[in-house]
């Protein structure tokens, strides 16, 4: 972590014992709760800081300048300082969820009961932020120490009170490296099915999460081995079990190659990854199960790229990706082949290449295709080179005649404007036309006006 970030993170943990101490000194009790004191247990600095109280969400709201509602009814308030968020919750018990995700009603209660009514006991855990003290009703600490994720409480319960919980514990088992519980992972297959009802937004999120935090690969196992992937990406599930020519693939099937891309992906400078490179990742290779044939020849996967692009289409537009997001990761989809043509290619073609919007994604992606695989980085290497000694100007040559020009030599606006104006970057990024002079005499000798 930078410095500034550092510093970040302290200013943010001041301000969050601020307004405990502001909730004291008006009569309440208040901690710090969940994720904040299982980071600081295990020794790493939290990015964000809930708190608990035992004052009302009205309360809450007039001791502080800048509060959000954000939950009212559920006692959730957010109290704002410098732009930055904290949440600030009463202490509860919830009455029976109908939906599978909130209770039918709350009741603002002690401490005690509002930790039992919680998803895990790691992030069942109170802190004082003054003198540190951490008040454990549910042997949190001991599995942090034993690096298990656990509910508290009966599994079946909890993962009843919010199914979306099923798909959280297989993230923090991911996340934090931990092991999965037995009679947890029991429960989360048992009740699997139910996850389907959870909104696409909140599977988004944690899918996210999952993906760019750290233990991909243990993340997805788990999603695998416990049904849960087929409930939620089928499309990738599909991907086990077909199998791959040994001479480009010693790993193995398209299963074993992708779990092996997103170990790498989670490893060194790679963990809180870039979400668009992640999924790209995931989904790359989707469109082998359904492109796969077989004849005297070998193996084939003819078309595995462009029915990866409507199949990877389809799985975004149904976790509600941004249309922003969805390009991304469709462009590392539809580019990914290309990489294996690059020491092929004419230099305009290759510059244009090179100078694709997010090139570090795609060649990054190309990186972790292949050490996932055959193991041969010349293509990639030659494109490290590549930019290594091509200039700005080489990429992005300075246009040798305008749109305006070509309407003064004649030429009516319109897409023949766009196609020469094309045609003469080409051939200036090929180095046949070096001047204007030469570039207008190029433009009379090929086009009618």
């Amino acid at each position: 972590m930078s410095d500034k970030s550092t510093n970040t993170a302290i200013d943010k943990r001041q301000e969050a014992t601020r307004i405990v101490l502001r909730l004291r000194s008006a009569g309440y009790e208040a901690y710090f709760v969940g994720g904040c004191v299982r980071d600081s247990v295990m020794g790493v600095i939290p990015e964000d800081y809930d708190i608990v109280t035992s004052a009302l969400p009205d309360q809450v709201m007039a001791l502080f300048n800048r509060t959000v509602a954000i939950g009212a009814k559920f006692g959730v308030v957010a109290v704002v300082v410098e732009g930055h968020s904290y949440e600030v919750a009463t202490f509860r018990s919830d009455d029976v969820y109908i939906d599978g995700r909130r209770p039918s009603d709350v009741h603002f209660t002690c401490a005690k009961e509002d930790v039992f009514r919680r998803d895990f006991t790691v992030n069942g855990l109170l802190m004082d932020p003054v003198t540190g003290e951490i008040t454990d009703y549910v042997d949190g600490i001991a599995d942090i120490g034993e690096k298990i994720i656990r509910t508290i409480g009966d599994p079946d319960q909890r993962f009843q009170e919010d199914h979306l919980r099923m798909l959280r514990a297989i993230r923090f088992t991911a996340n934090l490296n931990f092991d999965l519980d037995s009679s947890t992972q029991s429960a989360i297959a048992k009740n699997v099915a139910e996850i389907k009802t959870i909104s696409a937004e909140r599977l988004y999120d944690e899918l996210g999460k999952l993906l760019t935090r750290g233990g991909a690969l243990r993340g997805v196992e788990l999603m695998a081995q416990t049904g849960m992937l087929r409930e939620i990406l089928p499309e990738v599930d599909a991907m086990q079990g077909v199998e791959q020519p040994p001479r480009f693939h010693p790993e193995g099937d398209v299963w074993q190659h992708t779990l092996i891309m997103l170990e790498i992906l989670s490893k060194g400078k790679n963990t809180n990854v870039n979400p668009a490179l992640a999924w790209g990742v995931l989904l790359h290779d989707v469109g082998k199960p359904v492109s796969r044939s077989e004849d005297e020849n070998g193996v084939h996967f003819y078309g595995h790229v462009q029915q990866g692009e409507k199949i990877a289409d389809k799985i975004m537009q149904r976790l509600k990706f941004s249309r922003a997001q969805r390009e991304a990761v469709l462009h590392l989809i539809g580019q990914h082949m290309n990489f294996m043509n690059v020491q092929k290619m004419r230099p305009a073609r290759l510059k244009r290449f090179l100078r694709m919007q997010d090139f570090d994604l795609h060649l990054e992606l190309h990186r972790l295709d292949c050490l996932a695989s055959h193991g041969m980085l010349d293509n990639y290497e030659f494109c490290h080179n590549q930019l290594e000694n091509l200039t700005a100007e080489e990429l992005h040559p300075p246009r040798l005649l305008s749109g305006d020009d070509l309407i003064a030599l004649g030429f009516t606006p319109g897409k023949i404007i766009g196609e020469i104006l094309r045609v003469l970057e080409d051939e200036q990024m090929e180095g046949r036309i070096n001047s204007q002079d030469e570039a207008k005499i190029f433009v009379e000798n090929n086009w009618k006006k």
